[in-house]
């Protein structure tokens, strides 16, 4: 019951978005709304994991197959559906249409009208959904298929504005998630077919415990190339250098809602699908040292790629997207780091998370008030936005790692883990190219805050949004400041528990 608690309320919203024509604003309360559900049956999956046990399943019981469980909720699960939960709840409070639809001329083309956010308010909660399906199915190629659903939802919303450029934007994303994900279906394939060789039967052979239990015995070749294929392809749904080049225009031209998501939860639902094959391939190849080394090979240049186009960043937007890149190559690093380094890494998930959804939301503030992305025409933000303004410079501080905030913590595990692990050149090469990155957010942040707003801000927009939707993104802050001066006990325990599925023997 609690898998439909999941599952059903982002389908049954898109489905009243479908059906209410014109589009009325009761209809995105009402999504919202739902998603509270959703949220619950996450905490509820997560409590039950920290209680141990086994972990709850759902199945079809098929005449030629038995009971195949299509769905599992264990600990890394449960994880994983909390962050794409809370994110979307977030989303879905923040996202436009919620009150009468804004026609005056000053807003231009941020000016959404009724088929727009019928639109926008199908697949959104389409592509939640699917992200939720994604960290729930048991099986490797259910998983497959709601990662690749997850690109033809969001492509029908990055062109909302309807320009030139958010199509071309939608069209490089579709093109590049789709060569990515292709690859990921051969690795998929790869392994399936080699479970099938080796077993004779081909029953719940895509199910991830059951690929798991046979993996030592799978060809350690067949696997090397599998995960190749599949972290390549699923590395580009999470932006992973080289496979980021879809990221900076995605994001900087998607609406505000949509980047919140797919920069935080979609992020962490593709690095999930590559967490679960690593942990097959590691049980294949008799240790990890061979994920490992790609892992840390991906992220290194990750970094590289996010501190060097940090510097020379001139739009607000693809700067934050050049940040994902940056923290991507982070996590990478974790999880290639031991038992130490993962949790580091999942818990430097969970704070991404929480600080880039907030990041991105504060910045749909800011593209209204001066109706553009570009560093150089906006200044003065603390004169403009005042609580825009300062919540933007805390959640920046934040996110590159300052004190008190989460990410601090999660970093300074990560680095522990790797000098703990003899790694002293690699930790000192992230160490500097981090230092890069930490200077060039202040640079950029510096010319935003500071300064006289240039005649032509658009002043006719209200100095600050309802004061409800700022109190959200202070509840945002408030969780990434709690998470850097304590660890609450159910996450700690709820992280242990994933490390333990990551780093199983």
């Amino acid at each position: 019951m609690t898998f439909f608690l999941l599952l059903l309320p982002p389908v049954l919203a898109a489905l009243l978005a479908f059906l209410v024509r014109p589009y009325r604003s009761f209809v995105g309360w009402i999504n919202a709304l739902l998603s509270l559900v959703s949220l619950g049956a996450a905490l509820t999956f997560a409590m039950q994991a920290i209680a141990g046990g086994e972990a709850p399943t759902w199945g079809l019981a098929l005449d030629s197959l038995g009971l195949v469980d299509v769905l599992r909720a264990d600990s890394l699960s449960a994880l994983l559906m909390v962050c794409v939960t809370a994110v979307a709840s977030l989303t879905l409070f923040l996202s436009p249409g919620l009150g009468r639809p804004v026609k005056t001329p000053h807003w231009g083309d941020l000016a959404y009208g009724e088929a727009q956010l019928r639109r926008y308010h199908i697949f959104v909660n389409l592509f939640i959904a699917a992200m939720l399906l994604a960290v729930s199915a048991n099986n490797v190629g259910v998983m497959w298929i709601a990662v690749e659903a997850t690109t033809v939802f969001s492509a029908f919303i990055i062109p909302l504005k309807l320009n030139k450029a958010s199509i071309e934007a939608s069209w490089k994303y579709i093109l590049i998630g789709s060569v990515g994900i292709a690859l990921a279906f051969a690795g998929t394939v790869l392994g399936y077919f080699d479970f099938v060789t080796l077993s004779g039967r081909a029953e719940n052979a895509l199910n991830w415990t059951v690929l798991l239990g046979i993996a030592p015995a799978l060809h350690p070749e067949v696997m090397r190339l599998a995960f190749v294929l599949l972290l390549v392809g699923y590395g580009t749904k999470a932006g992973i250098a080289p496979m980021h080049t879809w990221k900076p225009d995605a994001y900087g031209e998607s609406p505000a809602p949509l980047t919140a998501l797919m920069s935080s939860a979609l992020f962490a639902v593709a690095m999930y699908a590559i967490l679960r094959w690593k942990v097959v391939a590691d049980a294949t190849l008799g240790s990890g040292s061979y994920t490992n080394n790609l892992l840390i090979a991906l992220g290194l240049l990750s970094l590289v790629v996010a501190a060097f186009s940090v510097v020379l960043a001139t739009n607000y937007k693809r700067m934050l997207a050049f940040s994902s890149i940056e923290h991507t190559g982070l996590m990478c690093l974790g999880f290639a780091l031991g038992p130490l380094g993962t949790f580091a890494a999942l818990l430097h998930l969970v704070n991404h998370t929480a600080a880039k959804s907030l990041m991105f939301f504060l910045v749909d503030n800011i593209e209204h008030k001066y109706r553009s992305p570009l560093i150089a025409d906006t200044r003065g933000l603390l004169k403009a936005l005042p609580w825009t303004g300062a919540l933007f410079a805390a959640g920046l501080m934040i996110l590159i790692g300052l004190p008190p905030g989460g990410i601090f913590v999660s970093e300074f595990a990560l680095f522990r883990a790797g000098f703990a692990l003899n790694h002293p050149w690699l930790m000192g090469a992230a160490l500097a190219l981090l230092a890069v990155v930490f200077v060039s957010f202040i640079n950029h942040l510096n010319k935003m805050l500071y300064g006289a707003p240039s005649e032509d801000v658009n002043r006719d927009v209200p100095p600050e949004h309802l004061t409800w939707r700022i109190a959200l993104l202070l509840i945002s802050v408030a969780v990434l400041v709690t998470l850097g001066l304590t660890l609450p006990a159910p996450l700690a325990a709820l992280l242990n528990q994933s490390v333990e599925i990551i780093s199983k023997p």
